[in-house]
Order: C-alpha cells, then sequence, then structure tokens
C-alpha cells in the first residue's frame, strides 16, 4: 500500500499492484486494474519510487554478505 495524495490534498492509500500506468499530463493520472482513473500530485518518477519502495517491503531485498564470488565454470578436475 502507498500512501498519495489527490488534488484536493486529501491523502489516499492505494494498494500498488492495482496500477496499470501512470501518466503525466501534467496531472499525474494513474489508471488502475479495476478501470478508475485517479489523478494525483505526485509526479509519476514520486509514484514510481514509492511502488518501488513498497515492493522492496513485501518482497524483501536479497542481502549480500562479504564478497560475491563468481558461479564457478565447469567441474573442478580430478
Amino acid at each position: 500500500m502507498i500512501v498519495l495524495t489527490r488534488l484536493d490534498g486529501k491523502e489516499l492509500i492505494l494498494n500498488a499492484d492495482h496500477i496499470l500506468t501512470a501518466e503525466a499530463t501534467p496531472d499525474t493520472v494513474l489508471l488502475l486494474t479495476t478501470g478508475l482513473k485517479l489523478m494525483v500530485s505526485e509526479s509519476v518518477p514520486e509514484v514510481v519510487d514509492r511502488v518501488e519502495a513498497w515492493q522492496r517491503r513485501v518482497h524483501g531485498v536479497p542481502e549480500v554478505r562479504g564478497n560475491v564470488l563468481p558461479f564457478p565454470r565447469g567441474l573442478p578436475e580430478e
């Protein structure tokens, strides 16, 4: 879920999975999977940043510990 602002200044919470497209016209118009169009005050890049941050929170980000070594090619010689 992401927090966005309607053009009248009221905040709304939107399930980011329902966003099909985001278009600057110059206001940002979001087309949802339901067919509904929402106009928000955030720019398209701001909406994208919020969706990406939400996806990282939900799906997690792989943790890297130490040095990453390349995958070995072929089998070791005996």
